[in-house]
């Protein structure tokens, strides 16, 4: 790729971004902040002055802390089974563990209320509606987060140094955390940084499971434009969240470099040993990390997800499929305006689009950063654009959604009718996915072979389709099922740009199951169970096609 191509390769995402991101969250600041032209801070004050505010933003620090801590606790043992010791299935697992990741929010929270209900397996525990509810689900969520990064470092170093240390007489427990802690400080890092931003800027879960209880800076502005018609609070806030996901994102790019030079130094994964349970008689050194990673598939991961099965199968007159009918109607009382089955067709048409166009982005973008400029300004431009890249992926979906109202409401870009719009919104979330999906990749390879064959004579394009081109098929699997299942899940921006004749099934199930009456209910149980099935089954084709490298997250 030549210096004209990279500049036209590097544009073309920049201005997809400046204009569909950048434009739209500057419109959504310049509505908190400025009135009739001028710097106005009164709407800031009044929003700092409500105690209400002080109580959301706490709630969202709280959930945030401890569902990474929760993630990290849970996770760091999973790391270790999954991709250091080997065992009969653990391909199965590991698929398992990512499933929980690109599931719809919105099926997140509907799971663990079926969990958690009164009526529900675990309802003895009184956790329906509570904030510990909450909090399990974003670890839920987000364990695969940890177990992937973590695991995809741990794998890679270099198992002699803590062998050696513990031939100088150490304890498993001494030489894991003298020797091989430190070495993951930067992938643990990495990970706990990712899942403070998507546990802070959780929505669907949080709407589900706390309500107006347990609102969060997210939900909060939700609230404050569809409730309160308060869009001047709504700004506000979304810049206070925005400060937090920039300060994050920083953590976030600091700690994945040291990633990578750790990665580079260490070369490829280091050949697992059989998991070790028992060792002469006594429990083995690998136990406790075995029964905690087991603990958690079957109770956090497996648990929620088959209660949402079996209360779908459940009607007043017994067990059957009369939810999974009655999918073909608008619910009961009409409850909406289109039945559940064209709102999935709806939501895979969106998918695609959205699919599209993000992977051609994020392809864009992956091959510019891949490159490794030989000026001090070249590396920096290229810094700069992978952070660029980055900040949807910790910027609130509600935020993007709500800026497209406000800045695409008039010509040229008067896009409010427009059937864009939602697959726009959807592939701006999902493109930070499809980047550290496809990066990694092109990242392995080698410079030298792009050398080689320029010295031979092949033009620039030529060298990008026969040396990058094989390595970048290989990721595209599992890029095209990220974006695919993150737009087929996506609820934030939706909720806000969605018409009623055409929502898409996350919307159709948070409708559900705001309604009364026992066959909406069900319904969205049912709905639940379709939308989880069609991202898990999106997800497990993408995992079949992965690369070796692919994937950061």
């Amino acid at each position: 790729m030549g210096t004209a191509g990279v500049v036209v390769a590097a544009a073309v995402p920049l201005a997809f971004l400046a204009i569909f991101f950048a434009y739209p969250v500057a419109a959504l600041v310049a509505r908190g902040f400025i009135t009739d032209g001028a710097l106005d801070l009164g709407g800031v004050a009044e929003v700092f002055s409500s105690s209400r505010t002080w109580r959301i933003i706490g709630l969202t620090f709280a959930q945030a802390i401890l569902g990474t801590l929760g993630a990290v606790l849970l996770g760091v043992p999973g790391a270790y089974v999954l991709y250091c010791r080997s065992f009969p299935g653990r391909t199965l697992v590991r698929a398992l563990v990512t499933v929980p990741f690109v599931l719809p929010t919105v099926v997140v929270g509907v799971a663990f209320r079926s969990l958690l209900a009164s009526s529900g397996p675990l309802g003895f525990l009184g956790l329906d509606g509570t904030f510990t509810a909450i909090v399990l689900a974003l670890v839920f969520f987000n364990y695969a987060v940890v177990v992937r990064t973590v695991g995809g470092l741990w794998e890679r170093l270099d198992p002699r140094t803590a062998q050696a240390a513990r031939a100088l007489g150490a304890s498993p427990a001494r030489a894991f955390l003298t020797v091989t802690l430190p070495a993951l400080g930067p992938a643990i890092a990495s990970a706990a940084s990712v899942v403070f931003l998507f546990c802070a800027t959780a929505f669907g879960v949080v709407l589900v499971l706390g309500g107006l209880q347990f609102g969060t800076v997210e939900t909060e502005i939700w609230i404050q434009t569809t409730q309160f018609l308060n869009l001047r609070a709504a700004s506000v806030l979304s810049v206070v969240q925005l400060v937090v996901v920039v300060a994050a994102l920083a953590v976030f790019s600091r700690t994945r470099a040291r990633r990578e030079r750790a990665l580079t130094l260490h070369g490829s994964p280091a050949r697992t040993a059989p998991l070790q349970l028992t060792r002469r008689g006594r429990p083995g050194s690998d136990l406790l990390p075995a029964v905690v990673t087991a603990v958690v598939a079957g109770v956090l991961l497996l648990a929620p997800m088959l209660t949402l099965l079996l209360r779908s199968l459940r009607t007043p007159d017994g067990w059957g499929l009369d939810n999974y009918w009655a999918l073909g109607s608008t619910g009961g009382d009409n409850a909406l305006t289109v039945t559940v089955w064209q709102a999935a067709a709806n939501s895979l048409r969106i998918a695609v689009d959205a699919t599209t166009l993000a992977v051609l982005m994020g392809v864009l973008v992956a091959l510019v950063v891949s490159r490794r400029p030989r000026s001090a300004a070249g590396r920096r431009a290229v810094a700069w654009l992978d952070g660029a890249v980055m900040l949807p992926l910790g910027v609130s979906a509600v935020t993007v959604g709500f800026g497209f109202l406000i800045a695409l409401n008039h010509p040229p870009l008067d896009l409010r009718s427009s059937p864009v719009l939602i697959p726009i919104a959807q592939a701006i979330v999902a493109l930070p996915l499809v980047v550290r999906t496809v990066l990694p990749v092109l990242r392995a390879i080698d410079p030298r072979q792009r050398q080689v064959a320029a010295v031979l004579g092949a033009t620039p394009l030529r060298v990008l389709l026969t040396v990058d081109g094989p390595y970048l098929v290989r990721s595209l699997g599992l890029a095209i099922g990220f974006a695919f299942a993150v737009s087929l899940g996506e609820f934030g921006a939706t909720s806000f740009l969605s018409r009623p004749d055409r929502p898409t099934l996350p919307v159709v199930v948070f409708r559900l199951i705001g309604q009364p009456g026992a066959l909406n209910q069900g319904m969205a149980l049912a709905a639940a169970v379709v939308l989880a099935l069609l991202t898990a089954t999106v997800m497990g084709l993408a995992e079949r096609l992965r690369g070796e490298h692919a994937g950061e997250i």
